[in-house]
């Protein structure tokens, strides 16, 4: 029974090896921690509070887009039955590497008076990623970057207008502290999780 049980570790701990791999993962880390290097000593400049929003709109769109590419699979469809772990591994994975993004942005402004504070980036990253998830499921990985890049235009154009808009669907634009705008933002990413986790990405197999 021990030696079962050892087995299916072994398995189970190749599995996430090949998946970690198979996503670009360690490389996704790096570049969310590029974001917030590059944030930091972007927040070294003087800026207006609305101008501090929009650099860290930008970056968090970075983030979102990065994580949101990792959903890509090079196995195309035939992954979504391939094994029964991978649906808590493509959770798992969207999971971690949006908690890395959320807590180096906010890192990266401590001391530095970041408008919007980590709450804010919280929000407006989950948003985006979650936007990023569902242009996966609709176009494929490859092209989930457009949603988060798309909205970082719809984002920095509210702010630019400021108190003139406000929709909750544009939370950036919003207080922090906004609970309306927290809730469409969480909505969003939910519903980007449930659809990688269930689904995964669109994509033919070897892209």
């Amino acid at each position: 029974m021990r030696l079962v049980r050892l087995v299916r570790l072994v398995r189970l701990v190749r599995l996430v090896r090949l998946h970690v791999a198979s996503r670009r993962v360690p490389a996704a880390a790096a570049l969310i921690a590029g974001c917030a290097v590059a944030l930091r000593v972007a927040l070294s400049r003087r800026f207006d509070a609305s101008g501090v929003l929009q650099l860290a709109l930008i970056f968090e769109a970075a983030c979102a887009a990065v994580i949101a590419v990792t959903s890509a699979s090079p196995f195309g469809d035939c992954e979504r039955t391939a094994a029964r772990w991978l649906p808590f591994l493509r959770l798992t994975t969207v999971l971690a590497l949006t908690a890395l993004g959320a807590g180096a942005l906010a890192a990266a402004g401590t001391g530095a008076h970041l408008a919007g504070g980590a709450l804010g980036v919280l929000r407006n990253l989950t948003g985006l990623v979650g936007l990023g998830l569902l242009g996966a499921l609709a176009a494929g990985g490859g092209l989930a970057w457009i949603g988060p890049i798309a909205y970082l235009v719809v984002g920095t154009y509210a702010l630019w207008r400021g108190p003139v808009l406000t929709t909750p669907w544009l939370w950036p634009a919003r207080a922090p502290h906004d609970l309306g705008a927290a809730v469409y933002a969480g909505l969003v990413f939910a519903g980007g999780l449930v659809a990688i986790t269930v689904r995964g990405a669109r994509d033919p197999a070897g892209q």
